[in-house]
């Protein structure tokens, strides 16, 4: 069982997954990349996390143009148009019989080198395309008790020295967040912004609840949360007043409720941050609302086929 938001029971059949490597479908244990692409050498490329629900790919065209804005950000041709990115998806779904409660990392990076070099100058071929879908639910008990923060010391970067908006495979920054953060006991950590403010968590987006208020940062400093701006609309559409702003640790630690967001669990409950307990230490009245909120947007958007 993992710690914090990605929290999963083992699933046996992702033992045998198949996964798509540059347009073929190979058994788990065979799905290999060179050890001269350009992923493995420099963490250069960019990626996904997709949900498939109910036969659907959850929030496709705000992943396909995430997914694409970055590649074109660090100027990487990803070779594939978005709709042949997404019949790729699907074709790997199908070859897996998977129809729902599936979580799908879509990784594509600038491909093999002739060379370890940083410069793309030594790339040769196209990009490396991976696409690995597994079976994965969220662990019921995190979602009802809720996760405990610590704040790191490691910030998120302003966008000239490496812009947080891109899914980039290069995730050091909030890898050596979130090992401070499982080294302190929590499970996941909280970031601050180059200011001070808080910024976001190491692989989920923060919500505080004040009042009948709920804030979360200002997004400068975040990636483009695909789940976050889904809850934001689901909570206004519920009469909340949300407010995209700065806040410090102060406000966080007085808040009545607190939860992330993100594209694996939806919303979860947060019960304390920094050893400080926030309302009852669980899931608030509002949190659960917006948890109850979210789950009935997901069966109405992509609801189950009817056999006919």
């Amino acid at each position: 069982m993992e710690r914090g938001s990605h929290a999963h029971s083992h699933d046996p059949r992702n033992e045998t997954v198949g996964i798509y490597v540059n347009g073929r479908i190979l058994p788990r244990p065979e799905a290999t990349v060179s050890v001269f692409d350009s992923g493995f050498l420099l963490g250069d490329g960019v990626w996904e996390g997709i949900r498939l629900h109910n036969g659907h790919l959850v929030h496709i065209e705000a992943h396909m143009d995430r997914l694409y804005e970055g590649a074109k950000a660090i100027d990487l041709d990803i070779g594939l148009t978005r709709q042949e990115m997404i019949e790729a998806i699907e074709a790997t779904c199908r070859a897996n019989d998977m129809d729902t409660g599936v979580h799908i990392r879509l990784v594509v990076s600038r491909g093999e080198k002739s060379t370890p070099y940083q410069s793309p100058a030594a790339n040769i071929g196209g990009p490396t395309i991976v696409i690995i879908p597994e079976w994965k639910q969220p662990d019921p008990a995190v979602l009802e008790r809720g996760m405990t923060l610590f704040t790191v010391h490691v910030h998120r970067g302003a966008p000239d020295v490496q812009d947080p908006m891109w899914n980039s495979l290069s995730k050091l920054n909030c890898i050596a967040a979130c090992i401070q953060a499982n080294k302190a006991g929590a499970d996941e950590a909280l970031m601050l912004d180059p200011h001070g403010f808080v910024a976001t968590c190491n692989s989920t987006h923060f919500f505080v609840v004040r009042g009948d208020e709920i804030w979360t940062s200002s997004g400068r400093y975040c990636i483009h949360g695909i789940t976050r701006a889904t809850v934001i609309e689901q909570a206004r559409a519920n009469g909340y007043t949300v407010r995209e702003k700065d806040f410090s640790l102060t406000e966080v630690y007085g808040a009545d409720e607190a939860f992330v967001t993100g594209t694996f669990a939806g919303l979860i409950p947060v019960g304390s941050v920094d050893g400080r307990t926030l309302g009852d230490g669980g899931r608030g009245p509002i949190t659960k609302h917006l948890q109850e909120a979210y789950a009935d947007w997901l069966e109405r958007r992509y609801p189950a086929e009817v056999p006919s």
